[in-house]
């Protein structure tokens, strides 16, 4: 029998390390001999080891999935970089060795469900001499079964990526010095919880308090297998400390082995605690880019004959007219109105498209069309941008400079500031104004998931649906949306928790929602005229019908947008009355009042979008709601909200406040043609009806915005496109 000591261990360590060392390599060759480089998920849902977290993060405009089973936990994680210096996760965790009740006949023999998030911030970037560093919250805001604070350091050194760190709550296992924070203050000596809490909440008393311990280890990147990498590290979790005990450890030391199918997807394996097998998968992916996955095969189609098009054109404006009318309907660009002026040189267009989500590209290709297309003589072509028929901008281009720039746009000649003007629309105003045939009416079918978790019934229920949307549109201000689906298959019949709330039953009588509606539901069909009312930066908005699955009623928007500016400022007021669980056209008794300020604030250089909403929700209370997003370059946008309320905790009910996080990501960006269709994911932590707001379609920030000055010079670059 074979038989290795601690020595020979160590010595057999450090060959297989020092073997694994490059020797002189260029960064090409090192690419090629360690290839899908990128940092890998710790067991934990976040960038790190297996137990351990690391200083790691993934580019800004990253989107991941983790999962692991490292029992007694399966844990699901997602995950979102809106910066390169900022990590937040959110984990979904069954906890095998607890039953999410003692009560059988409440949830039987399904085990416990631990919802939690995790954010990282970088604090100093990597060098050639500086080691990364991070500081971590684990379950900042859940209830704290894994919570901890940490400090991380990460140094990649040839192809080994060591890390070692100091961590507090669960991550304290291995503390052999004083708490630091104790020189500060006594209250750190001993680690504190919330008292009353239903979960939820951030307990500011208990950050950094407490015990203190290390953890560390180190990430082998092994040579010419695709990236593949080993992980060895130095267990940093107090298993008495974390979950429901006892979680027997027999050893510190975890090991596990990584193989990246692609950059993008890892599958892990691993051994831990000295007497569990774990193992998961992770995939992640950047969504920022202009062309994030699959490049455009939707360019500018030239007009054919463009020549003799000039020449015909030459002789009547009515010809130039009836000729961009066609070649900018062929290519999804509407004309809604234009004047010719010969003798000034200039032409001004009106249009209006639903297929570009960058308005500068749109633009552009309204502009490269009437270049092919118009005589000489005409020098500076004014286009405006509808949406909703209110007048968004006016782009002057100076069509001598557009065709010497094609097809490098230059800042500040093709395109500035200076060229773009705020507009109130008036269609009358134009020459010719082109009749359109209403009304008309666009469809389409969708498929339709919906899905609840995390409940003591099970921990998921949902059903796949055909989704059927619609837009009537009446006039060129009014239309009806309207959106309805039929159910194909479900899993509700187990689903019965019915609502424990104190307050009115806004959002917390889902469960009656979705078993109601397992054939049909008729989500939406709502009635929106759009104005601009004063002056061009003044918007508004009349809406009545049914405004979202629960709620129908009318009410109304108004939008004060200084067009160069990164404000705005707007009211809303809607009258409502709840509607019945089938979601037809039958009412419930409950009806109220909900109306708020609303004030956005976008900071220019990264998008970063404030929006404050205060006033009086569904449920009576008053307060203010918060949601930060940001915008990335190709149209996705990350989020989280949070609102707080004149209600008490108690009252709130579990999670103690409002609040979750969003993203959007453009359909585009998985397909070769442009399209301005979106879809997302949004996760509320629990639904309660405190902080409810009413969800009515096409807001007037959202459908504004795409056009304001800072938009367009942002996307400038997509003018040739």
């Amino acid at each position: 029998m074979l038989k290795l000591d601690v020595a020979d261990s160590s010595r057999a360590l450090c060959m297989f390390i020092l073997m694994s060392l490059p020797n002189s390599i260029t960064a090409s060759t090192a690419d090629y001999i360690y290839p899908n480089q990128a940092p890998s998920f710790s067991n934990y849902g976040t960038l790190g080891l297996l137990s351990n977290p690391s200083a790691r993060f993934h580019p800004e405009g990253t989107l991941a999935f983790s999962w692991t089973a490292m029992q007694p936990y399966l844990r699901g994680s997602i995950v979102a970089y809106p910066f390169d210096w900022f990590e937040a996760s959110y984990q979904y965790a069954d906890i095998n060795n607890k039953l999410y009740s003692e009560s059988f006949a409440f949830s039987g023999n399904q085990t416990f469900k631990d919802k939690g998030f995790d954010i990282k911030l970088r604090l100093l970037k990597e060098t050639e001499y500086v080691p990364a560093i991070a500081l971590g919250f684990r379950d900042l805001a859940g209830t704290g079964l894994f919570s901890s604070e940490y400090f991380v350091g990460s140094k990649k050194i040839g192809n080994i990526d060591f890390t070692a760190g100091l961590g507090w709550g669960t991550l304290s296992a291995n503390s052999s010095f004083r708490n630091p924070f104790e020189q500060l203050s006594d209250d750190f000596k001993t680690r504190q919880v919330v008292e009353g809490t239903k979960g939820g909440e951030l307990s500011f008393k208990s950050f950094f308090s407490g015990e203190v311990g290390t953890f560390g280890g180190m990430e082998i990147y092994l040579p010419y297998i695709n990236g593949a990498r080993l992980k060895l590290e130095y267990d940093g979790v107090d298993y008495s400390k974390e979950g429901f005990p006892p979680v027997i450890q027999e050893s510190k030391f975890n090991a596990a082995f990584v193989y990246p199918v692609s950059n993008n997807l890892h599958l892990k394996v691993g051994f831990v605690r000295g007497n569990t097998i774990n193992f998961g998968f992770s995939y992640s992916g950047n969504y920022s880019k202009k062309e994030p996955f699959i490049p455009k095969q939707d360019p500018h189609v030239p007009v054919k004959n463009a020549s003799i098009l000039k020449e015909i054109n030459a002789e009547n404006d009515r010809d130039l007219y009836r000729t961009a009318l066609k070649y900018l309907k062929d290519r999804d660009l509407y004309l809604q109105a234009m004047t010719v002026e010969e003798e000034a040189g200039y032409i001004d267009i009106a249009y209006s498209q639903s297929k570009h989500i960058s308005i500068t590209r749109a633009t552009g290709r309204v502009a490269r069309v009437l270049d092919e297309i118009s005589p000489k003589n005409y020098k500076t072509f004014n286009i405006t941008s509808l949406n909703a028929n209110m007048g968004l901008n006016t782009v002057e281009i100076d069509r001598d400079a557009f065709a010497r720039s094609d097809p490098t746009p230059v800042k500040n000649i093709t395109l500035s500031e200076e060229n773009i003007y705020p507009v109130r629309y008036r269609f009358e105003d134009y020459e010719y104004q082109p009749i359109t045939p209403l009304p008309t009416h666009i469809y389409k079918l969708v498929p339709n998931l919906r899905s609840q978790l995390g409940g003591p019934d099970g921990f998921y229920f949902g059903d796949l649906r055909l989704g059927f949307k619609s837009e009537l549109i009446l006039r060129k201000n009014l239309s009806l949306i309207t959106s309805m689906s039929a159910g194909i298959i479900d899993n509700y019949e187990e689903l019965k928790l019915a609502s424990d709330s104190v307050l009115p039953h806004v959002r917390t009588d889902i469960v009656q929602y979705l078993k109601q509606t397992k054939h049909f539901a008729l989500e939406r069909m709502q009635l929106n005229y759009f104005n601009n009312i004063i002056n061009e930066n003044i918007y508004s908005k009349i809406t009545l019908g049914i405004l979202e699955p629960m709620f129908g009623g009318f009410g109304g928007e108004i939008l004060y947008k200084p067009f160069y500016s990164d404000w705005a400022i707007g009211a809303e007021a809607w009258r409502v009355k709840q509607r019945a669980y089938d979601q037809k056209f039958d009412f419930l008794d409950y009806e109220t009042t909900t109306g708020h300020i609303n004030f956005y604030y976008k900071e220019p250089r990264t998008s970063i979008l404030l929006h404050l909403k205060g006033g009086k929700f569904l449920a009576k209370d008053s307060g203010i709601y918060t949601d930060v997003s940001r915008l990335f370059k190709s149209g996705l946008r990350m989020g989280v909200y949070f609102a707080k309320t004149d209600i008490s905790r108690a009252e709130f009910g579990e999670g103690s406040f409002e609040k979750g996080w969003y993203f959007h990501i453009p359909i585009e960006s998985f397909f070769t043609k442009h399209s301005r269709g979106f879809t997302g994911f949004g996760l509320r932590p629990v639904t309660r009806d405190g902080a409810a707001v009413l969800m009515p379609s096409l807001d007037l920030y959202g459908v504004t915005d795409p056009g304001n000055s800072h938009s367009l010079l942002k996307d400038w670059d997509d003018l040739y496109d």
